[in-house]
């Protein structure tokens, strides 16, 4: 039996996406920005996309920019609000100790330009306190960025009451909204949002697409440099047939949000249930406010690299901290060697209870052969070390 368990690092694209894409590789093949017909035929296409994406997250199209992905969205977003803040004499930048590298490494490297950066501590059930960011805030703040659901533990953050506080001070605000988009409800009027990023194939699109929105009044600052392609916001010849894979599948991701989100919960929590089982392990996050399809587990004197070639071995894929502690894993205050030992289990909307209960007896029967060739264990059973996992 082989069993995926990693959608948080790519999805299967579905039927729809690829149906969506497959006329925009052949028929309708034009340049986008032809004044002929078949680059018109092309960009009429990319903007009914462009609303159909809006539609989903209550915006207008004109508002979405397309990008290669999350990481260039993200990228974008953090360097659009770098941009407005520096002509304002802001430079202060506010976001999370566990957001997506993408975040923190533009962010990084914003501080050679003299920005100053504020990472929030994360509290041990991995859920930002909108106190945290209120505290934070400065007068010469401009951007606060905190992910909409963490990649790695999936816990979702309270981004309405975030917006509406970033709001209230004349600060932007981003969410990298990757995890989140098209399995938990998003509306960037409800939920306060400047700028929102996303990815295609976390939803069951193509990888190499992606989108980035900004609110009205906004205007992005360029990242890639040539023509004037996305109303001059992100230079390059659109993608047209992932983006319309990426409409298709984002429509039906929503549509069957809610279903989807019933049935995965539950598998989620037996999931959850089956792993607690195991002595000295712990549930990474909050059980409840986190992603439908995400579990990470951390399991004292297991090292994660090794037990994700065993899992493998069994025929389940999953990730882990692998060789380095994860951030977002020590960001709890979780200790190295703990840290090392997480399991991330993402499953999805094709995942069966046969397939649970195998992963749970996979791993469960994985940490006990760990833990039986480990001198750690052995030390911790004969008590000359403490365990730090209850």
């Amino acid at each position: 039996m082989r069993v995926y368990a990693d959608n948080a690092a790519t999805t299967k694209m579905s039927r729809k996406a690829i149906d969506a894409m497959l006329p925009y590789l052949d028929i309708i093949y034009g340049n986008p920005s032809g004044l002929y017909e078949e680059g018109r035929s092309a960009r009429n296409a990319v903007d009914n996309a462009r609303t159909r994406i809006g539609n989903r997250f209550g915006c207008s199209g004109k508002e979405i920019i397309f990008t290669s992905g999350g990481s260039e969205a993200d990228t974008q977003a953090v360097i659009t609000a770098a941009s407005i803040g520096e002509k304002q004499g802001k430079k202060h930048m506010i976001s999370t100790a566990f957001e997506h590298h993408a975040v923190l490494n533009a962010l990084k490297s914003l501080k050679t330009r003299g920005f100053e950066v504020t990472l929030i501590d994360i509290p041990e059930e991995g859920i930002v306190k909108p106190g945290q960011i209120q505290k934070a805030l400065r007068e010469d703040t401009c951007m606060v960025s905190v992910m909409y659901a963490n990649n790695e533990i999936g816990t979702i953050q309270p981004i309405s009451e975030i917006g509406k506080i970033c709001r209230e001070h004349n600060v932007l605000f981003h969410t990298d909204a990757v995890q989140a988009a098209g399995h938990i409800s998003i509306d960037v009027v409800r939920d306060n949002i400047d700028m929102m990023s996303i990815s295609a194939h976390k939803f069951h699109g193509p990888k190499g697409a992606g989108a980035l929105y900004t609110r009205k009044g906004i205007r992005a600052a360029g990242v890639i440099f040539g023509g004037a392609q996305e109303r001059g916001r992100r230079a390059g010849t659109e993608n047209v047939p992932a983006i319309m894979g990426m409409a298709a599948a984002l429509d039906e991701a929503c549509e069957l949000m809610e279903i989807n989100a019933d049935r995965t919960v539950k598998l989620r929590n037996r999931l959850i249930d089956g792993l607690s089982e195991i002595p000295h392990s712990m549930l990474n996050g909050s059980r409840s406010s986190r992603l439908p399809g995400n579990i990470s587990f951390s399991f004292e004197a297991v090292e994660g690299e090794t037990m994700l070639i065993l899992l493998d071995q069994k025929g389940i894929s999953a990730s882990s901290g692998s060789v380095d502690p994860s951030h977002v894993i020590t960001a709890l205050g979780r200790p190295h060697e703990i840290a090392l030992g997480t399991l991330r289990l993402t499953i999805g909307e094709e995942t069966t209870e046969k397939e649970i209960d195998y992963i749970i007896a996979s791993v469960k029967s994985t940490v006990e052969t760990l833990r039986s060739c480990s001198s750690v264990w052995r030390e911790l059973q004969a008590g000359r070390r403490k365990y730090v996992l209850k």
